[in-house]
Formats: C-alpha cells, sequence, structure tokens
C-alpha cells in the first residue's frame, strides 16, 4: 500500500502474460456484494494497445463533449477540491508546468488517452442491473489488482478518463449494450527517470476521515 503510486510514465516492455495472469487471479479474491463479481475485464497489448490509443486518442484531442456511463461529479469542493487541485500542482511543478497554462494542461491531460506510453490497457466494466453497487465493486476489484501487480513489481495508473468517451470505447471492443463501462488503467513497468514519477500525493490524516463510536 505505501509504495503503491500512480504511474504516468512507462516503459514499452510488455508484461509476461504469466505475470498479469497471477495479477488476475490474484484480484478476483475480492470480496462482492452477494459474491456477484461483476467486472469483466477487455485487456490489450502489442499492437492492440496502439489501435485502441489510435481509436480514442483523436476523439479526445478533438474536444468532443464526454459522456460516461456514470454520472460524472458534479463538483469538487471544499476539501475535495483543495486535495484535487494539490495533487494537480504536484504533478505540473514536477514537469515544469507554470500555473495558469491551460495548454499546457490539457496536453498533459490528453496523455491519459496515450496511455502514459504503458503497453497495456484495461477497460472494467459492469452490469447495467447492479448500478452503482456493481460499480463499488469494480472499484474494489480495481484496488486489489493495483496492489497485485505492485506485489509483482508492475505499475498501473487507474484512469476515470478512458470512460469519458464511453461509446467510443464501446463500440471499439464490441462491448454490450447491458455492460458499464466504470474505469479503465494502464499499466506495465515504470520508467523511472521520468519526472511524472518523482512526486508522492498526500494522504489525509485519520482524525479527518474516520469517527469513533465507543457509547
Amino acid at each position: 500500500m505505501a509504495a503503491r503510486f500512480s504511474c504516468r510514465a512507462f516503459k514499452p516492455d510488455p508484461v509476461p502474460r504469466e505475470i498479469l495472469e497471477r495479477i488476475l487471479t490474484a484480484a478476483q479474491k475480492t470480496a462482492s456484494w452477494c459474491n456477484s463479481q461483476p467486472w469483466q475485464l477487455v485487456i490489450t497489448s502489442g499492437e492492440a494497445t496502439k489501435k485502441f490509443r489510435d481509436a480514442l486518442y483523436p476523439v479526445a484531442a478533438s474536444g468532443a463533449p464526454m459522456s460516461g456511463d456514470f454520472e460524472f461529479p458534479r463538483e469538487y469542493r471544499g476539501v475535495y477540491l483543495d486535495r484535487r487541485r494539490e495533487s494537480g500542482f504536484q504533478l505540473y511543478n514536477t514537469l515544469g508546468i507554470e500555473r495558469g497554462d491551460k495548454a499546457g494542461y490539457a496536453k498533459q491531460a490528453l496523455e491519459n488517452f496515450n496511455f502514459f506510453g504503458a503497453p497495456h490497457a484495461a477497460i472494467i466494466t459492469t452490469d447495467e442491473a447492479l448500478g452503482v453497487y456493481g460499480a463499488v465493486d469494480c472499484g474494489g476489484y480495481l484496488t486489489s489488482f493495483m496492489l497485485a501487480a505492485q506485489a509483482l513489481g508492475v505499475a498501473v495508473v487507474p484512469q476515470a478518463a478512458l470512460a469519458f468517451h464511453a461509446s467510443v470505447v464501446r463500440k471499439h471492443f464490441g462491448i454490450a449494450d447491458d455492460r458499464r463501462i466504470v474505469c479503465g488503467m494502464s499499466f506495465g513497468y515504470t520508467d523511472r527517470d521520468h519526472k511524472a514519477n518523482s512526486y508522492r500525493t498526500n494522504r489525509a490524516a485519520l482524525g479527518e476521515v474516520v469517527t469513533f463510536v465507543d457509547k
């Protein structure tokens, strides 16, 4: 848990299939409501990663309206806005993008759709009928995947951005209409020399998030 971070620059080397299957087997132990295990994944490798990038990147770069299968946050406010800004400025400062450089912000955001150079991308879906609770279970699965990957030396970045153009993703992979796209992730091996991987985000103190009730 302490070692994991969201990797934003990868080496091109693919993850061997046997390592990937070990990660997936471990993640399959994730708890879910009534053991429904609603998650399904599409994982790209090699030429398939390039084809997915070629389908998604131009749409994102064009400024096409975003439309996901789940409602996006209405707004970030208070401490949530503060944390979002802090995380963003950590990245921008590390990369030398000056505050207020909207073009620089936009260019970096588009790296999501370049998968930050990762050799693999994945899309996670849930069953439509399970609603938000199926999505919550998928979130648990994503955490399990990331921790199993970390244990085997594989870096991951979870990406809501890959669900921003759900219709494009659905058409590209032939995802059924009764599946809802929760999010995506990119993974591979960390480029440790890249500045984007040189910082770590902060975490709130327990007193900010936990209320103990003893009586």
